[in-house]
């Protein structure tokens, strides 16, 4: 089970952090990540994090602005957001999946219902 938080509306420039606590998963092996969607487009994965090594990608729209991070001891999956720019406004998915783990295949993962980003 995954169950985001942390979403809200925000001016541009701002940041947010969205939290997903996960269960029934295993840390050891695979992959977590965070996808949006904007309603009517095509899902967008965001970052992706291997559980096993920690390495992280993320998108090109948002290296540079965006961290996934996580807590172990409290199963939970984190995406410090800033810089928000409107474009990044969307429903933000927690997931979690296998290989490959990149970016693009992330929004094929298991998912959660979602928190909604507003950047105005």
């Amino acid at each position: 089970q995954l169950v985001e938080s942390g979403g809200g509306s925000v001016q541009a420039g701002g940041s947010l952090t969205l939290s997903c606590v996960v269960s029934g998963y295993s840390y050891n092996s695979g992959c977590m990540a965070w996808f949006r969607q904007v309603t009517g487009k095509e899902r967008e994965g965001v970052a992706v994090m291997f559980t096993g090594t920690g390495a992280r990608l993320y998108s090109d729209s948002v290296k540079g602005r965006f961290t996934v991070s996580r807590d172990n001891a409290n199963n939970t999956l984190y995406l410090q957001m800033n810089s928000l720019k409107p474009e990044d406004t969307g429903t933000y998915y927690c997931a979690t999946g296998s290989a490959p783990c990149t970016v693009a295949n992330a929004p094929r993962f298991r998912r959660g219902q979602g928190t909604q980003v507003t950047v105005s």
